[in-house]
């Protein structure tokens, strides 16, 4: 499955079996062929869905490599590159086909063969780039990255091209959980100016949403979480309202805030009954984006009449809804701008303590854990 000739050393972090933690392991890695980039990762962001798929909420095959926030610089290309060049710093994002209906109108993140190219563990034609010294296969094109590791395999479109003034190594994040928060709410819901916003989950899509409400122009930000720091925070980047769902009731008090019901939501924590109660906060004509991810097969319940009579919306949101080449670098600037701080959503981790990260993430203790992978 894997070229033995030519191959690079790396060192990646390895997730053997459901559950197991990440095992940082020495491998090998193939050159780029076609229209891939080879890139030198810097620091990869930790998400969640690299978490659940550990766990295998999503069937991707293992042992594999997972990672897929990952930012660093080209260290060479393949022979079908246009636009990308040798020494180009990049943020990788998810990956997609570029011919498909979805991908050529502008939507990405809805391509016709986004689960195959984001999670198959290899690339469509049941290929790695990764193997183990004794050439055994290691799965891989985790989000069309695997950037858990010293080096990464990238196709042209998902390497994202970033200024060089920008600080590298936190960029990573705006490849998935950052641009998922903000890409809901500037992409998909289209917050107006004047309107009242909810984001039920104050982790970093949550609060990712959040800083894109103000960025908007919504005048009643609301963020609803259990973990009173995280509401602290939220207050710190702009919210003008928290509850606390374990001290008062959010929907009653949602209602209360917006003198009937909210405007706009977002929904972040892929529980059923916080959905119901989203849907439940909105007012008419309200809508609520979907980004939590649950295991697959997970069913929620609400009321048509109240779904019907009020004229609410329920949309599902992948990756932000947006073209990640013209969003990303509108990110960066207004990071670099003021207007977008999520540096304060960030924690740092050598790369011998991603099982640290990964822990104090699940445990709330982290919001963004960005694993330093080199320098």
């Amino acid at each position: 499955m894997t070229i033995q000739q030519d191959l690079l050393d790396i060192t990646a972090a390895v997730t053997e079996c459901k559950g197991a933690d990440f095992k940082l392991q020495p491998l090998k890695i193939r050159q780029p062929q076609h229209d891939e980039v080879l890139v030198k990762i810097v620091a990869t962001g930790m998400c969640h869905t690299d978490l659940i798929v550990r766990d295998q909420y999503y069937p991707v095959p293992l042992p594999a490599v997972l990672g897929h926030e990952g930012s660093g610089i080209i260290q060479a290309i393949g022979p079908d590159v246009k636009d990308l060049k040798v020494g180009d710093h990049v943020v990788l994002t998810y990956g997609y086909c570029g011919k498909c209906t979805q991908c050529n109108t502008g939507n990405p993140a809805y391509c016709s063969e986004f689960f195959g190219r984001n999670f198959g563990g290899a690339d469509l034609e049941g290929h790695t780039a990764l193997c183990n010294h004794q050439h055994d296969a290691v799965h891989d094109h985790f989000f069309a990255q695997s950037s858990f590791a010293s080096l990464a395999l990238s196709r042209e479109n998902n390497a994202i091209k970033v200024p060089e003034d920008a600080p590298l190594e936190l960029l990573g994040p705006l490849g998935c959980g950052i641009q998922t928060g903000a890409g809901a709410v500037i992409n998909a819901l289209k917050v107006t100016p004047a309107s009242s916003f909810v984001a039920l989950g104050a982790g970093a899509v949550g609060l990712s949403a959040l800083l894109a409400a103000k960025i908007c122009g919504a005048t009643t930000i609301i963020a609803v979480d259990v973990v009173p720091s995280r509401l602290e925070l939220a207050k710190e980047l702009g919210a003008t309202h928290v509850i606390n769902s374990k001290e008062q009731d959010p929907v009653q008090a949602i209602k209360e805030i917006t003198r009937g019901g909210v405007n706009f939501a977002l929904e972040s924590t892929g529980r059923p009954e916080i959905l119901k109660q989203g849907i439940d906060a909105l007012g008419t004509l309200g809508k609520i984006a979907v980004v939590g991810a649950p295991p697959l097969g997970t069913t929620a319940q609400f009321d048509v009449n109240d779904l019907l009579l009020g004229g609410k919306m329920i949309m599902g949101v992948v990756e932000g809804s947006g073209a990640p080449k013209k969003f990303i670098p509108e990110l960066v600037k207004l990071y670099q701008q003021g207007l977008f701080p999520f540096d304060k959503l960030v924690k740092f981790y050598d790369f011998e303590q991603i099982n640290q990260a990964a822990l104090d993430s699940q445990k709330g203790i982290t919001l963004k854990p960005i694993i330093k992978i080199q320098g």
